[in-house]
């Protein structure tokens, strides 16, 4: 068991972390028949399209400012109960303006939940504003510039999210450029719907410290060494990984071999409810599934923190935490 341990999380979509039951309260509050998609107080969907497709409508449920708060606020809880000191959370200003809110206070209402939920449990957050890879290279690079304006202190990373096969990486670079120029931490999907290739073109063009995913690199043994040579950082997840059916199961998983190989990685649990999952249930997986001890596990949270996005100060508080 891992309830004694100290747990850490650089990869969550905030939309994909709503719990059921606030789905349900919210459904509730606008009148929306979730019944195709909640069954049982649990998601339900039988593949990649029809995931994203539950994913969208749950979203849908979060309109206003005040909805975001109240998210943020509940998912941060939730893993604060569960021992975990850090969070960021992966969100979207294009899904703010999407929904008629407008980017400026889709943040705020986030940043409101991730205060709100630090002054109840102590638990620290911050955001990665994501760009979404299928609405193309213009609207990322519109994106990355608006992140890199800071409008708001929690916003510390940049990401690029959705589906995999679509554009080059290369063609995001000046996205990132203009990130990175900001000071803002660089993250990127790479590694699992997409091969090996992906994770390496996103090294090559976008130069990240971290990867989101990336497990599909043990497809290239090169790559692997590269990765653990170069120290990037892998916020792999597991949970997701077998519920997609980017791996048959939990013994198949390359997470135990990606350690041994000397590569740095991290424990997340990406969409949590959709997955069936938590932040929690990602640590017992970790030690009662594929057998890492408590300090191999200790060791991937420090990872989390080393890596994390955040202040030197924050830092150093949070590494005397462990």
């Amino acid at each position: 068991m891992t309830a004694h341990l100290k747990k850490a999380e650089l990869h969550c979509h905030i939309e994909g972390a709503a719990p059921p039951a606030l789905a349900l309260l919210q459904a509730r509050k606008y009148n929306v028949d979730v019944s195709s998609i909640i069954e049982d107080g649990a998601y339900v969907w039988a593949d990649f399209s029809h995931f994203l497709k539950c994913y969208d409508a749950v979203a849908e449920l979060f309109r206003t400012e005040e909805d975001y708060a109240l998210l943020a606020e509940a998912y941060l809880t939730e893993l604060a109960q569960a021992g975990t000191i850090y969070s960021e959370i992966i969100v979207s200003p294009d899904h703010g303006n999407t929904i008629g809110i407008g980017s400026d206070a889709y943040l705020r209402g986030l940043a409101a939940g991730i205060e709100a939920a630090r002054a109840k449990t102590g638990i620290e957050g911050r955001m990665i504003i994501t760009l979404i890879r299928h609405m193309g290279p213009e609207a990322a690079e519109r994106t990355a510039l608006y992140a890199a304006k800071r409008e708001h202190a929690l916003v510390t990373g940049l990401n690029l999210a959705g589906e995999e096969r679509v554009h080059n990486v290369a063609d995001f670079a000046r996205a990132f450029d203009i990130a990175r120029d900001a000071g803002l931490g660089l993250t990127i999907h790479a590694g699992e719907m997409a091969g090996a290739f992906s994770v390496r073109d996103a090294l090559d063009h976008v130069r990240p410290t971290r990867i989101s995913h990336g497990v599909r690199a043990i497809e290239d043994a090169d790559l692997v060494k590269r990765i653990a040579d170069e120290g990037v950082v892998l916020e792999t997840c597991p949970g997701s990984n077998v519920s997609l059916q980017v791996f048959p199961d939990f013994a198949s998983h390359p997470l135990r071999a990606l350690h041994q190989a000397g590569c740095r990685v991290t424990l997340n649990s990406d969409d949590p409810p959709f997955f069936h999952t938590s932040l929690k249930q990602e640590y017992e997986i970790a030690s009662q599934v594929m057998g890492f001890s408590d300090d191999e596990i200790n060791g991937m949270t420090r990872t989390a923190i080393e890596a994390a996005f955040v202040d030197e100060a924050t830092r150093r508080r949070l590494l005397a935490a462990l």
